[in-house]
């Protein structure tokens, strides 16, 4: 099942994509694709919906963030062997942690604002892991029971506030913008392996990062279950789970966004995201 949120900024509804690719209006059943309807009870209800009894939405609404009200944005750094071969940076012996600020979610196609003051603007395509069941000190064997799906999430990053302004890494990334989620959620039934996907991302058709989440260094469930031990995860939190190599910041010469650039950013099964860079907005 694929879920996503349409609409304007602010005034999404919730949709269900059908088999035919037509985005189905869910709000008669729901009020938003949140924490709260993500519990298995409330999935299943809308997996026995036919689609057909949903009304079609008209035209190309905006696509908005998968989900809505996110309480924690986690991510993992350095976390694909290759990413940390790219960096000339040695694997670490535990996740690296750090969050962005979740006013940094945006849906999948919206600009992407250039920070002021930005020169080291990059791009990180990752698998975003979207949890569904309360999750406090999990075993990694039970750790993807507690995910209600999966989508992409662009972690864009600004890497000169990241590295060299002090503090931690959150300053570089959680500028608005800085967090494209989407287009849609799909469940977790329909990702039967999240550790054998291809992900790609392109800089103005251009490929920069052309991986699968076969090289992760620390798998999902590990992430889960870690996290787990630290803070409880809820429903409705997401994971950002670490990105391939052809960043940026990897590239000989070292390679940033600018305005006007183009990225188009996908995850096999999970869709594709596109957005512009623009300058920042006050």
């Amino acid at each position: 099942m694929k879920l996503l949120r349409f609409g304007e900024l602010g005034a999404e509804k919730p949709g269900l994509l059908d088999a035919d690719g037509q985005i189905r209006d869910l709000s008669s059943r729901i009020n938003d694709i949140t924490g709260a309807t993500l519990s298995p009870a409330a999935l299943e209800n809308m997996r026995s919906l036919d689609p057909n009894d949903l009304p079609v939405v008209a035209g190309q609404p905006r696509i908005g963030a998968c989900v809505g009200a996110v309480g924690k944005l986690i991510a993992i750094g350095l976390n694909y062997a290759d990413h940390a071969a790219e960096a000339n940076m040695a694997l670490p012996e535990e996740p690296i942690v750090f969050f962005k600020a979740t006013s940094s979610i945006c849906g999948p196609n919206d600009a992407v604002e250039i920070p002021r003051g930005s020169t080291k603007t990059d791009w990180e395509v990752e698998l975003g892991v979207v949890i569904g069941t309360r999750a406090k000190y999990v075993s990694e064997a039970d750790a993807l029971s507690h995910v209600a799906g999966y989508c992409i999430l662009n972690d864009v990053s600004e890497r000169d506030f990241q590295l060299h302004r002090s503090g931690q890494w959150v300053k570089g990334k959680s500028h608005d913008t800085f967090a494209p989620m989407g287009p849609w959620l799909v469940t977790a039934d329909e990702v039967p392996d999240p550790q054998n996907l291809a992900m790609s991302l392109s800089v103005n058709g251009q490929s920069m990062q052309d991986g699968s989440t076969r090289t992760m260094h620390f798998s999902v469930a590990t992430v889960i279950s870690h996290l787990s031990q630290f803070m409880t995860l809820y429903p409705g939190d997401v994971i950002a789970t670490g990105t391939p190599p052809g960043v940026g910041m990897g590239q000989k010469p070292q390679v940033y966004l600018r305005e006007g650039d183009e990225m188009v950013i996908s995850i096999e099964g999970l869709g594709e995201q596109r957005q512009i860079c623009i300058a920042a907005r006050d």
